[in-house]
C-alpha cells in the first residue's frame, strides 16, 4: 500500500468525491459569470437549482429528504471551497440555506415539516432565509418587536425584519417572533413561514460594500397568517433554540474565514513571486516574507482550533464559549490577513482588476453578522468571569 492511502478513511473520501463535484460545478456554472453577477449586484434564482441537481444542497441531510446523508464536513468544505475561490457572495447564501436553515428544519422540525421542507430546500425549489434581525434590534433579541399573536388554529404575525441573507430569493423564511411580550428573549418562538402567503412582503435588495452578488434584504410581515402547525418546536422556546444552533452556524462562518484567507494567500503568493522591485522579486524581500511566515502560522494555528471545534460540536460538547472564541479570532484574522495582502499588492491591490480587493471587502462583513466581534468577547467575558 503506497502513499497516503493506508491513512484514508471513508469520510476523506467522500469530501474529495464532493469537492470534485463542486468544483466541476462552480467552473462550468459559477465562475464564468461571478464577475458580472458581483457587477449587477444579484446572482439568478436559477443558481440554485443547479446547485440542488449537483447535490450540493445540504448533502449532509438525510437520505429519505433527497440529500447524500453525508459527513458534516463535506458542508464545511463547500463553504471553505467557495470562499477560497473568492465566491464569498455565494458561500453566505449557501451558509444560511445549507447550514443554518436546513439544520433548524432537520433538528427542530416535525416530520410533517421535515418532509414538506427539507426535499424542496435539497433540491433548490425552495431557498431558505432566517429572519432575526430587526432595524431596532440585532444581538439584543429581547428588543425584538417582530409578533405572533395566536387566533384559532393560526397565528398572525406582523412586525420587519433587515439585512436577511437570501431575503429576496426566499421559499422558506426560518423567523423569530415574540409570543409573549412579557418575557423578552424567553418570549420568542420560531416559525417556518412560506413566503408565498398573503401579507409577506419583500423590500429592494440592500447594496452593501461587499458580496455584492449576495442577495440581502428587508422583509416585511403585515397580518401574515400562518397555521398553528408552522411554528418550528415549541412555543417560547426559540431563544433556547437559536443558542443551540448558533455554534454550527458559528463553525460556519469561522470555515469561511479560513477559506477566504488561504484564497488570498494564493493570490498574494502567486503577485509577490512575480512581481519585481529594486532588480529581485517581491518574495525575497524579508518584509515579505516574515509578513506572510505570520500570516501563515496564524492560519494553522486557528485551523487547528477549528478543527477541535468540529469535532466538539459533532459530540454535541461544544460550548457558547468556544463557538464565540473561534468565530472571533477566525472572523479578525480573515480581515487581518486580507488587509495585509492586500497591502503587498501596493496600488494593483486598490483596483477591481485584481480579486484580492474582492477578498478585501468580502471580509469586512464577517466580524459583523452571526454575532458581532464585540458580542463575542462578551460571552467569552461571562465564561471567563461570570456576567
Amino acid at each position: 500500500m503506497g502513499g497516503m492511502d493506508q491513512f484514508k478513511t471513508p469520510q476523506s473520501e467522500d469530501i474529495t468525491l464532493f469537492r470534485d463535484m463542486l468544483i466541476r460545478c462552480l467552473e462550468k456554472e459559477v465562475l464564468p459569470h461571478y464577475d458580472r453577477w458581483e457587477r449587477e449586484g444579484h446572482m439568478p434564482r436559477e443558481v440554485w437549482n443547479t446547485l440542488g441537481a449537483a447535490g450540493m444542497l445540504g448533502p449532509d441531510m438525510p437520505e429519505e429528504y433527497g440529500a447524500a446523508g453525508a459527513p458534516f464536513e463535506v458542508n464545511l468544505m463547500i463553504l471553505e471551497e467557495t470562499c477560497r475561490l473568492g465566491l464569498h457572495g455565494l458561500s453566505t447564501g449557501f451558509n444560511v440555506h445549507a447550514n443554518i436553515v436546513m439544520p433548524y428544519v432537520n433538528n427542530i422540525g416535525t416530520p410533517a415539516q421535515k418532509a414538506e421542507w427539507l426535499p424542496k430546500l435539497a433540491s433548490g425549489e425552495a431557498i431558505g432565509a432566517i429572519g432575526m434581525t430587526e432595524p431596532g434590534a440585532g444581538s439584543d433579541l429581547a428588543g425584538m418587536r417582530t409578533n405572533a399573536v395566536r387566533d384559532g388554529d393560526d397565528y398572525i404575525i406582523n412586525g420587519s425584519k433587515i439585512f436577511i441573507t437570501n431575503g429576496l430569493h426566499a421559499g422558506l423564511v426560518v423567523l423569530a417572533a415574540k409570543t409573549d411580550t412579557s418575557k423578552g428573549a424567553k418570549g420568542i418562538s420560531l416559525f417556518l413561514v412560506d413566503t408565498s402567503l398573503p401579507g409577506f412582503k419583500k423590500g429592494k435588495g440592500i447594496e452593501k460594500i461587499g458580496q455584492h452578488s449576495s442577495d440581502t434584504a428587508e422583509l416585511f410581515f403585515d397580518n401574515l397568517r400562518v397555521p398553528a402547525s408552522a411554528m418550528l418546536g415549541e412555543e417560547n422556546k426559540g431563544f433556547a433554540y437559536l443558542m443551540q444552533e448558533l455554534p454550527r452556524e458559528r463553525i460556519g462562518v469561522a470555515t469561511q474565514a479560513i477559506g477566504a484567507c488561504e484564497g488570498a494567500m494564493a493570490l498574494t503568493r502567486d503577485y509577490v513571486t512575480q512581481r519585481k522591485a529594486f532588480g529581485q522579486s517581491l518574495s525575497q524581500f524579508q518584509n515579505t516574507r516574515f509578513k506572510m511566515a505570520e500570516l501563515r502560522a496564524q492560519i494553522e494555528l486557528t485551523k487547528a482550533y477549528l478543527n477541535q471545534c468540529i469535532a466538539r460540536c459533532k459530540a454535541g460538547v461544544m460550548t457558547t464559549e468556544e463557538a464565540s472564541i473561534l468565530k472571533l479570532t477566525a472572523t479578525e484574522l480573515q480581515v487581518k490577513v486580507t488587509h495585509e495582502c492586500l497591502q503587498l499588492f501596493g496600488g494593483y491591490g486598490y483596483t477591481q482588476e485584481y480579486p484580492i480587493s474582492r477578498f478585501f471587502l468580502d471580509a469586512r462583513v464577517q466580524t459583523i453578522y452571526a454575532g458581532t466581534s464585540e458580542i463575542m468577547k462578551e460571552m467569552i467575558a461571562r465564561g471567563e468571569l461570570g456576567r
